[in-house]
């Protein structure tokens, strides 16, 4: 049953389509943290790798988060690599394994390329959709991308 909450089935897709893009940078956004975590290595290694790993575990959070607002708008959420590398904001760099302080530097500024992009989320769902409830999810979306972000950016001299 399709949900009856005051948006056209033309917004539902429009957003449900947003948050595909959310959701799939997401993951991509994971699964690097998660490998710099496997990989980081040398003078505080586990302070970092217990630093990738409280990231990656709230990213696993919002991950199920946002496919289960896909899913409260009568979307399904999508869930193959392959659909994740074609909508994902961050790109991957197979073979690569920088040394920490260039992870450090690319997960700063992929958060910050989230940020960026749901800024434009949120005014999209406001402003285009009148979509109050994702405007609000994706707000709280980004207060854990930039915290997040400032984290990491203190390590950086």
């Amino acid at each position: 049953m399709k949900p009856n909450i005051g948006l056209s089935q033309q917004k539902l897709n429009h957003i449900n389509e947003l948050l595909s893009v959310v959701l799939a940078t997401a993951m991509a956004l994971y699964i690097k943290t998660r490998k710099f975590h496997w990989n980081v290595e040398g003078e505080s290694f586990m302070e970092l790798h217990q630093l990738f790993e409280k990231h990656y575990k709230q990213l696993e959070k919002a991950i199920d988060e946002i496919a289960e607002r896909i899913g409260k708008l009568g979307g399904k959420a999508e869930g193959t690599m392959q659909e994740y590398l074609q909508k994902s904001l961050i790109k991957e760099s197979p073979g690569k394994y920088p040394a920490k302080a260039d992870m450090i530097k690319e997960l700063l500024k992929d958060h910050e390329s989230v940020i960026t992009a749901l800024r434009k989320a949120i005014d999209d769902c406001d402003e285009k959709f009148n979509d109050a409830g994702t405007a609000d999810f994706l707000t709280d979306l980004i207060k854990e991308h930039e915290t997040i972000a400032w984290t990491l950016r203190r390590y950086i001299k």
